[in-house]
């Protein structure tokens, strides 16, 4: 499947740019696959109004395939958003695929088959592999259906990738979007001059996932010079575990945003709230702990709203750290006007149902 067999509604809101959250994994007490508060979830992002959802990416637990659980969530979150949205709502979803090449190939083949718009590579599995051999990999599953690249920090298991790396991944015609979660700025800055050195900046949809600096990645357009030329270009929406938690204020942040953008205007309030949205991320990510318990604070957020049950994941070692709750209450209580707890209890009963 090749980018351009993409309906125009959904390419159109790729590219303008869209929240997309990162979806987790509901579980229940025996760390079971809980497909009912799965459901909720996924009926909670797309109320919120969500121009899409990934599944079965870092968020969702990259475990999820070794427990045989890969197509299932797949197939849940697809035929949830169908069963849920009007059919003339565009939502772009994407599926992770991770693994060496085989493995990544095979899950792209079920992605395709599930009907997802594309598929966000993770490349941690292929640590110690040259750039040629990255980009091979990357072509292999680019020939089964649109790609999304993925900078993933290192601190959870991602790998540094140059901008030649990223200048080579974004000619491949079949790339249509890069996700860049690198929690830098240098790193960040490389994905960008690889994409303009490329001159695909008209194709490929800069998405920021760097949880740490979400609403300056979206204000502030980005100049790099190609010869004799500065190319300006910007981050056009968020992929981001962050938004798995609070959704719906995030879409109205989002929106107001792109007003911002759009009328030139930025204000000082708009910009100040750069440090209060990385501020929530610091409790909910578990920075004070090394991103330990990144996948478990935001299930925390939404236990304590009622979505979740609890915050187990499928690795029983894997949870809060210890402090981490604490400053989660800190956060809930110091931005406030950033949650959307009122939303939640109004249509959870609906969403569970």
């Amino acid at each position: 499947m090749h980018w351009s067999e993409l309906s125009a509604d959904i390419l159109a809101t790729l590219k303008r740019g869209a929240v997309i959250p990162a979806h987790p994994l509901a579980l229940d007490g025996q760390r079971r696959f809980d497909e009912r508060r799965q459901r909720a979830l996924t009926r909670y992002y797309l109320d919120a109004g969500v121009g899409g959802l990934a599944v079965g990416v870092h968020s969702t637990q990259f475990a999820i395939r070794e427990k045989g659980l890969y197509q299932p969530v797949l197939a849940q979150a697809m035929r949830n958003t169908r069963d849920w949205c009007d059919p003339a709502r565009p939502v772009v979803m994407i599926a992770g695929a991770a693994g060496r090449t085989a493995q990544a190939v095979a899950e792209a083949q079920v992605a395709r088959g599930e009907g997802y718009h594309a598929a966000m590579l993770s490349l941690a599995a292929m640590k110690g592999a040259s750039v040629d051999e990255l980009i091979e990999h990357c072509a292999a599953v680019a020939a089964v259906m649109p790609l999304v690249g993925f900078y993933l920090q290192p601190a959870v298991g991602g790998i540094a990738l140059p901008a030649a790396f990223w200048q080579r991944f974004a000619a491949l015609d079949n790339v249509v979007a890069i996700k860049m979660a690198p929690f830098d700025r240098y790193k960040t800055l490389d994905v960008i001059r690889g994409v303009v050195a490329a001159r695909a900046e008209g194709r490929v949809a800069l998405y920021t996932g760097n949880d740490d600096h979400i609403v300056l990645d979206l204000v502030q357009p980005f100049a790099v010079r190609r010869g004799d030329e500065t190319v300006t270009v910007r981050i056009r929406g968020g992929l981001l575990g962050h938004w798995s938690v609070w959704t719906k204020p995030a879409v109205a942040l989002f929106d107001r945003i792109q007003a911002a953008v759009r009328s030139g205007r930025i204000d000082a309030e708009l910009l100040a709230l750069d440090s209060r949205v990385t501020d929530c991320n610091s409790a909910f990510f578990d920075v004070a702990n090394g991103f330990a318990g990144c996948i478990a604070g935001c299930h925390e957020v939404l236990r304590r709203q009622g979505l979740l049950e609890g915050t187990w994941c499928l690795d029983p070692a894997e949870g809060l750290s210890p402090g981490q709750a604490g400053e989660i209450t800190r956060v809930c209580r110091e931005h406030a006007d950033l949650a959307d707890d009122a939303f939640v209890a109004a249509n959870l009963e609906r969403w569970l149902a």
